[in-house]
């Protein structure tokens, strides 16, 4: 039951409200440990007293991405469907920073566009700083008038995405809102500020020519009896000519960047040469190896042969052997048996 929205509670957007919090985050903020035990049985009056505890602002964090104490509100906020008299006040309240945030938020999930716009961009000219937890799980310090810009312009903030809304352009272009006046246009003038700050910016620019003109040894600062004309085509002289030698130095250094990258070139080749001579003069040597060890085998075997028919010759036992490898008095006694001539 702590999970429903309320049967009295309106559909926001063609839709139920706790719908405008995408479905997985829903679901970590009810497993949460701060929804379990501290937004249970919540009415709109006792939640201000949870909002009013707030210490920071931020969507999920973390490896497991948990839900903040602000997120966890923000559902009970769309679980309840407070009065709209109720979200004017939390956003009317300037003691409570978080509180103003919260109620803020709300508005921009739920309200219409020219609602938005008439109660979110008084908060503007606040600027307070307040803390917002990262997705990584750190702290970090913005300010209410950044994060109202973030409702008012951004399509996601805290995790969440916002409802469309036109633009103001637009808005102002129907007559819906009138045109928007800073609070700053009171205090400046904007077109003498942006007169004093190009004569700055070229002051400064010239000042930072003239010294870097004297540093090089180009050509010393304007005196005060030159003509302003005669100045300006001397230092065109001096641009071109810098120019010119910051062009024939990147030449030399891309020059430089072709003759080493050819050498390494260059290197690679000899190194794969040397690496296939070398494998050659391996290959030719196993193959005279190999040859040298068959000629010493063939040498000793005719040796042996030869070793034996002297031992033959010497003993006087040497027999004639006929192509069957019998000798000849052996093939005739067979020839004999059989009833054949003998052999001569």
């Amino acid at each position: 039951m702590a999970n429903r929205t309320d049967p009295d509670a309106k559909s926001v957007h063609g839709t139920n409200p706790q719908n405008l919090i995408e479905k997985i985050l829903r679901m970590k903020i009810y497993s949460s440990m701060y929804w379990k035990e501290h937004c249970f049985a919540l009415t709109a009056e006792s939640l201000v007293d949870k909002a009013v505890d707030l210490k920071f602002v931020g969507g999920t964090y973390g490896g497991q991405r948990a839900p903040t104490q602000f997120m966890c509100l923000m559902l009970k906020l769309l679980q309840l469907q407070p009065e709209k008299e109720i979200i004017v006040e939390f956003i009317r309240n300037e003691d409570y920073k978080y509180v103003r945030i919260l109620g803020a938020f709300y508005l921009r999930l739920v309200g219409r566009p020219l609602e938005v716009y008439q109660y979110l961009e008084p908060l503007y000219n606040d600027y307070r700083k307040v803390r917002l937890r990262n997705a990584d799980g750190n702290f970090a310090l913005t300010y209410i008038d950044e994060l109202v810009d973030q409702m008012l312009n951004n399509e996601y903030l805290f995790d969440v995405a916002l409802p469309r809304i036109p633009n103001r352009v637009t808005m102002e272009r129907l007559g819906q809102l009138p045109k928007r006046i800073s609070v700053l246009e009171e205090d400046f003038d904007e077109d003498q500020l942006e007169a004093e700050a190009g004569n700055a910016a070229a002051a400064a620019a010239a000042a930072a020519l003239e010294a870097e003109m004297a540093e090089e040894g180009g050509y010393p600062v304007r005196e005060r009896s030159q003509s302003p004309d005669k100045e300006k085509r001397k230092r065109e002289k001096w641009r071109r000519s810098r120019s010119r030698e910051r062009k024939r130095e990147k030449e030399k250094e891309r020059d430089r960047e072709r003759d080493r990258d050819r050498n390494r070139e260059h290197d690679g080749v000899r190194h794969r040469h040397r690496d296939r001579d070398r494998e050659r003069d391996a290959d030719r040597e196993r193959r005279h190896g190999d040859r040298d060890r068959g000629r010493e085998r063939k040498r000793e075997r005719d040796g042996d042969r030869k070793r034996r028919r002297e031992e033959e010759d010497r003993s006087g036992k040497k027999e004639r052997r006929d192509g069957d490898g019998m000798s000849v008095e052996e093939t005739n006694a067979m020839r004999a048996k059989l009833g054949l001539k003998p052999l001569k």
